[in-house]
């Protein structure tokens, strides 16, 4: 039960940032929950520094704020990735 949330919760969490990323129409669903859980992590990481990061066990509304900012960092990642080869 607890991957069939995961994959939901970050299919939604990707979901938006790709919305807030104005990237939505390039990507499908799978992209989406990959963003989503990846960007989670990297938002428990970059929490970590300011000593606000979340416990990946545990629900919490900290943890999804720190997940919505991993994945929003990880599109401008990509997106710079993807705009710096394309020249």
């Amino acid at each position: 039960m607890g991957l069939i949330i995961t994959l939901i919760v970050g299919g939604v969490i990707g979901w938006l940032a790709s919305i807030v990323m104005r990237t939505d129409a390039q990507q499908g669903i799978l992209l989406n929950v990959v963003v989503g859980i990846v960007g989670a992590f990297l938002g428990n990481f970059l929490g970590s520094f300011f000593g606000m990061g979340a416990s990946l066990d545990t629900f919490s509304p900290v943890g999804l704020l720190w997940a919505f900012i991993g994945a929003v960092v990880l599109l401008g990642i990509i997106n710079l990735v993807r705009r710096g080869s394309v020249r």
